[in-house]
């Protein structure tokens, strides 16, 4: 840290991704990625005529996506709104929807950006404890007055919430902005974007890194009210209007084409889920009920700590999450059927050496 750093920033505790090593060919269960390639039509579209277009600043209004998605989602391109990735969306929305007068309250166990992006805007939060099972309680975010931001389904644990109980906490709190966060709702749950239609409160965030394979692209969006989306875009505009670039764009398209390929990935990364699931619970784990593309388990047997060293000695990484609450689980991203009969064997082998 130099000594020219804001001193605002300089306690600032920053978000730690997941690890990424190269000092070897690793399982990478550990980053919630997709474990199957971009559809074909995506590929296609980074051709030659793109790339010599690098030259050519992309559009800032991204209006073939947005048309393409509204019709997808059966809204206007007014009520789409695309980011460099949904975190930048969820940052914005706290620079645009939070003040001294409103706080942020989000679960204490769930994105760790959240926080992080609360205190880089020096905004007052409250962090809503789960219940012992994990799970969130709709009515702990009633009448908060206050920014909310959920994601469903909730990430390290895979808890998901109805659409009804997310209605519920959107009419509970008319005066303030609702975000639900649905990085992982493609793999098992129930969009609430159609509730954009009749409340003016909530933004839907959504992302193209989970189920339509493109976490390197970097491509973020949310649904709302048409005055919702002005404000993100008031955001964007006083800061990087061109904050898609033409490859990631091209891409997006591309892939909203192909929606039915990735619906068939979706259901895919399902079935796998749910074998490994079964798996471990064959194996004495205890699995927390996911519908998301990960898994959220520990076991009575070995620490979640020791378990994850084992596995990454082993060339196999997850996510460890050093919190007194979930440092005996770890959380374990879905790959390919071959890599969890992979995982599941080593996991037996390691549990067989500590007997």
């Amino acid at each position: 840290m130099s000594i020219f750093l804001n001193e605002k920033y300089k306690n600032l505790e920053v978000y730690t991704p997941g690890e990424q090593p190269q000092d070897m060919k690793y399982i990478k269960l550990n980053t919630n990625e997709s474990p199957y390639p971009p559809s074909p039509g995506v590929v296609a579209a980074i051709n030659a005529e793109q790339i010599e277009n690098l030259r050519l600043y992309s559009d800032p209004e991204c209006n073939k996506l947005r048309e393409a998605m509204a019709n997808l989602y059966g809204v206007k391109k007014e009520n789409i709104y695309l980011s460099n990735g949904s975190d930048d969306i969820l940052n914005f929305s706290v620079m645009a929807f939070c003040s001294d007068n409103t706080p942020a309250a989000f679960p204490e166990i769930s994105y760790g950006f959240y926080k992080v992006f609360a205190e880089l805007h020096n905004v007052t939060y409250k962090t809503i404890p789960l219940k012992e099972d994990f799970s969130i309680d709709y009515k702990d975010y009633m009448g908060l007055n206050s920014f909310i931001v959920i994601a469903n389904p909730n990430a390290p644990t895979g808890r998901y919430l109805s659409l009804e109980e997310i209605e519920q906490i959107i009419k509970g709190n008319p005066n303030n902005v609702v975000l639900i966060d649905e990085a992982y709702i493609d793999f098992g749950g129930e969009s609430v974007y159609p509730l954009t239609k009749r409340y003016k409160n909530l933004i839907v965030v959504g992302t193209f890194s989970k189920s339509r394979s493109m976490a390197g692209a970097r491509l973020g969006f949310a649904i709302a009210d048409q005055d919702l989306i002005d404000d993100l875009n008031r955001i964007k505009y006083s800061t990087n209007p061109y904050n898609i670039n033409r490859l990631t764009l091209a891409a997006g398209e591309a892939a909203i084409k192909e929606d039915r390929y990735y619906k068939e990935n979706c259901k895919r990364i399902i079935n796998t889920r749910e074998y490994t699931q079964k798996n471990l619970c064959d194996l004495g784990f205890t699995v927390v009920p996911s519908k998301a593309n990960f898994i959220f388990a520990k076991s009575d047997k070995i620490s979640g700590q020791a378990l994850y060293e084992n596995l990454k000695k082993r060339g196999i990484l997850v996510r460890h999450f050093n919190m007194s609450k979930i440092n005996d689980y770890n959380r374990i991203t879905i790959g390919t059927v071959e890599e969890m009969q992979t995982f599941i064997k080593t996991v037996k082998e390691i549990l067989e050496e500590v007997k």
